[in-house]
């Protein structure tokens, strides 16, 4: 289904946009023995957790993992949008592109939708998940408000229609201009508040190694026991490496009707880091009709630890868009 960086002035931040990766951004995470997961539990990079660490046993990454390059597979996001103006609402309009630079029309449904569109600040404090519409002429697009000027990274998350395609992730850098007011990563947390729900992380990722990351919701004290679906299942987690921001789209363990999984209080997942390094956790969970973003920074490493805080203060209330 569904998963930071610092300057003086936007012209350095524009700079950077385009020249230099050094951040990342909202939501998820108790490592349990990491046993194989299902083959449903790919992400939307359509790899394997032992694919997207590009193996369980070097640091090296034999396989990149998703969002880093604005082409793979003989598909190109054309991003038709470069620049937004913060603070101003604007059509992000972009095209996927096929080896003979046509735009690709058709798509296979993935998770309810046939893309789905990340938007991700460059420090990872801003963060949206957005499904946007086609043209019949292939365009996508969808309405944009980015409260603050600054590097933006876009993902596109897609499957096309054509036999023995495979899913792929394609990231493109997006400048905001505007008053340019960096911020600093947010501190490893274990807990984290949005409107009103408190979301707890019991686990911890791990470079190389498949885990078991699990979140737990409650409300005023109390579990929340009646998740709605949302994207064909009880949660959806982004995950996006500090730095360079490298794509991690981790799906939840179990599905709906399957007579096991329950819609609360908890949703497991399996993920795997594709590095040691500072990660932006980002879990979409859908409750009386909202949709609500919770987001985490952790650390992976060869520990496999986090370092409890606070609940994260990064926007907890601009993390989705319909």
């Amino acid at each position: 289904m569904h998963t930071g960086l610092k300057i003086t002035a936007f012209a350095a931040a524009l700079a950077a946009t385009f020249g230099t990766a050094y951040g990342v951004g909202s939501g998820v995470e108790p490592v349990v023995a990491a046993s194989a997961p299902a083959a449903h539990d790919k992400g939307h990079s359509g790899r394997s957790p032992a694919q997207e660490a590009g193996g369980a046993h070097s640091g090296h990454e034999a396989t990149p993992p998703g969002g880093l390059q604005i082409s793979e597979g003989g598909y190109t996001l054309d991003l038709r949008t470069p620049r937004v103006v913060a603070g101003q609402r604007t059509d992000l309009r972009f095209v996927i592109r096929d080896d003979s630079g046509r735009a690709v029309t058709s798509y296979r449904a993935e998770h309810d939708k046939e893309l789905h569109l990340i938007l991700a600040s460059r420090d990872l404090v801003t963060y949206r998940h957005l499904h946007p519409a086609r043209a019949a002429d292939g365009t996508w697009s969808t309405p944009v408000d980015l409260p603050r000027a600054g590097g933006y990274r876009v993902f596109a998350d897609f499957t096309p229609a054509k036999k023995g395609a495979e899913n792929l992730t394609l990231g493109a850098d997006l400048a905001t201009s505007g008053p340019y007011d960096p911020q600093d990563l947010p501190a490893p947390n274990s807990t984290a508040e949005v409107h009103g729900y408190e979301v707890e992380l019991d686990g911890a990722l791990r470079p190389g190694k498949a885990g078991e990351l699990k979140l737990n919701v409650s409300r005023n004290g109390r579990p929340v026991t009646d998740l709605q679906p949302y994207l064909g299942a009880y949660g959806h987690l982004v995950a996006l490496r500090s730095g360079d921001l490298a794509y991690l789209h981790v799906h939840p363990n179990g599905e709906l009707g399957d007579g096991t999984t329950r819609p609360g209080p908890g949703i497991s997942f399996t993920a795997t880091a594709p590095s040691s390094g500072t990660y932006r956790l980002f879990l979409d969970f859908k409750h009386e009709g909202k949709v609500h973003t919770a987001q985490f920074t952790v650390r992976a490493g060869a520990s496999g630890t986090h370092t409890p805080s606070d609940a994260s203060a990064a926007e907890p209330s601009a993390g989705h868009e319909h």
